[in-house]
């Protein structure tokens, strides 16, 4: 990914947030036998590790089809994005942009034995459960537990330590703030290209840099 000093995204813990508001994630592996695969799933955040390290599983058999453990493999998450048309900045001549936030995160995952893949899959579960008015459990019964052991065994846990990424936050930095506002407007409102997560990721975004200014 071309980075831009205007739009880089340079911190561990802006990559963190962007992984934790947006867990699901493309992994890419360039493997021997069968070149370029992907495969999506979601990843959490090994909040006690140093540094950045994601938490997942693959369903049997992506563990072979990746070749994991053998080699680095590129984790892609993606935050809001969408269409910026050059209607929305003014009278002058402008091309159409697109507006997005995404991380390229490279390691080589590890593999875990039955018992930390189990610790991740009911991690996993509980982190998107928990918002859930009756949060369901892995093994909140007798019956659950004997089928999640049962489902986890068609799974295979992964630890990845981020070694290096590439992140980059392009929500017109370059733009005037009279052109961000009507952006932000447009996108807050009813039009084709309408996006709320967007417009609150650019006010976010830009009220960083204008708290960085003051």
């Amino acid at each position: 990914m071309r980075q831009n000093p205007s739009f880089t995204l340079a911190s561990d813990e802006g990559v963190k947030r962007l992984v934790r508001e947006h867990p699901w994630a493309t992994m890419v592996s360039s493997t021997d036998a069968a070149g370029l695969v992907a495969s999506h799933y979601p990843v959490l955040l090994d909040e006690t590790a140093e540094g950045i390290t994601l938490l997942t599983h693959v369903g049997r058999p992506d563990e072979v089809v990746h070749e994991l453990g053998r080699h680095e493999v590129l984790v892609i998450v993606q935050g809001p994005h969408g269409y910026i048309s050059p209607g929305w900045y003014d009278a002058n001549p402008a091309v159409p942009t697109w507006n997005f936030v995404t991380a390229h995160l490279y390691g080589t995952p590890e593999l875990l034995d039955a018992a930390e893949n189990l610790r991740v899959l009911e991690a996993l579960v509980d982190h998107f459960e928990d918002a859930m008015p009756e949060p369901r459990r892995m093994r909140g019964t007798a019956e659950n537990g004997a089928y999640a052991d049962r489902i986890a065994a068609g799974t295979v846990g992964l630890r990845i330590p981020i070694t290096r990424f590439v992140a980059k936050n392009k929500m017109s930095q370059n733009k005037p703030a009279e052109t961000v506002d009507r952006i932000i407007g447009e996108l807050e409102g009813d039009g084709p290209y309408a996006s709320p997560a967007l417009a609150a990721e650019m006010r976010r975004t830009h009220e960083v840099l204008r708290a960085a200014r003051s």
